[in-house]
């Protein structure tokens, strides 16, 4: 591995970042001139524009034969949002979500979850697969967009001040949105052919495979624009921002990104064992995980921030220790199964029940 392969990876980086940012400000900006409310805009293309780097990677991967790395990327973009980037927004300030799609769609990112994992046991996410997963995204922005017409005027308030105040007046003629839409969209297929090529030379230069690039070096790269977008709104108070960006971008991710890249590549995504057996089943937990957000007084507190983090350091540790075949692999695992996995299950349990019983006790 040379020094260039890791600068272009960098670059492959930094151009994904900065593609998705003007993709985001044109999209927006395009969107408010035709009246669409700054929630739908939040809801709908700021999250898809900020799942923008997993699109142009996955559909890059699946195009070079690497369909290791469109998958993992995928799989591990959802695993970051949940436990690095909801964590690290917990840590700033604790979470407490007001919006009423939440309930919906924290349950429906478990089911797709769910749904993703059994299309994948066969070792294919086929053409039919592709198309119910687009299918899937198509509804569910009609859905969001015909329930944010039931958001509090609070929320409603929180994206316009994200989405749609403090903008330049430059920013609101027509040709600099599109000039921003178009070079969006140049640098994110630029930044894509950069970052997957320097992803598989780095992969075959340390002998580690290219799920493993995929689901770390990649996914962390490709999830910058929602680790930003998060960690800003939460600095400024706006906690629904934070939450419905992860959620909306975990879905997106699997049924906007997923499909479309199952779609064009030829022959579907191949899916690899070692994917079916450990991450995919790590996503879904990670999912569940999301489960406080609405049954715990719709709060993620400091504490469950920490845990989050600790659990993606836990995690990328046995990636590594897989990778390299470590000797202190099967202590490690058996300490995930036998210890810190059933004590998460009772955390949770005890969490639910705690929930249950406050109103009760509150009562006269």
């Amino acid at each position: 591995m040379t020094l260039t392969v890791v600068v272009f990876l960098v670059l492959g980086l930094v151009l994904l970042v900065a593609g998705a940012e003007l993709l985001v400000r044109g999209a927006a900006r395009l969107a408010a001139r035709f009246g669409i409310s700054p929630l739908v805009i939040g809801l709908t293309v700021v999250a898809f524009g900020t799942s923008s780097p997993e699109l142009a990677v996955s559909v890059q991967s699946g195009l070079s034969g690497q369909a290791d790395i469109a998958v993992g990327n995928i799989v591990g973009s959802n695993i970051f949002n949940v436990l690095v980037v909801l964590g690290l927004s917990a840590l700033i300030a604790p979470l407490v979500v007001q919006q009423q799609l939440v309930r919906f769609d924290v349950p429906l990112v478990i089911g797709v979850s769910v749904l993703f994992w059994v299309m994948a046991l066969d070792g294919r996410i086929g053409l039919f697969d592709g198309l119910l997963l687009t299918a899937g995204i198509v509804a569910y922005t009609v859905f969001a967009i015909r329930q944010s017409r039931q958001e509090s005027p609070e929320i409603q308030a929180e994206y316009a001040r994200e989405f749609d105040g403090g903008a330049s007046a430059w920013i609101d003629r027509l040709p600099v949105q599109i000039v921003f839409i178009a070079a969006g969209l140049a640098l994110l297929v630029l930044g894509a052919t950069w970052l997957v090529d320097s992803a598989v030379a780095i992969a075959h230069a340390f002998g580690v495979s290219e799920i493993v690039i995929g689901l770390t070096i990649v996914a962390v790269g490709t999830s910058l624009p929602e680790l930003a977008t998060s960690l800003v709104a939460a600095l400024r108070g706006e906690r629904d921002i934070a939450v419905g960006n992860v959620i909306g971008s975990s879905l997106f991710n699997l049924l906007a990104i997923a499909g479309i890249a199952a779609l064009v590549t030829p022959g579907g995504l191949d899916v690899a064992a070692a994917l079916v057996r450990f991450d995919l089943p790590v996503m879904i937990a990670v999912a569940l995980a999301c489960l406080p957000i609405f049954a715990t007084g719709h709060r993620i507190a400091r504490w469950e921030g920490a845990l989050f983090l600790g659990y993606y350091a836990v995690y990328v540790s046995y990636l590594i220790l897989a990778a390299t075949q470590h000797m202190a692999l099967p202590a490690y695992s058996a300490t995930m199964l036998g210890f810190v996995l059933p004590l998460t299950v009772i955390t949770l349990i005890v969490l639910l029940a705690r929930h249950r019983t406050l109103p009760t006790a509150a009562a006269p």
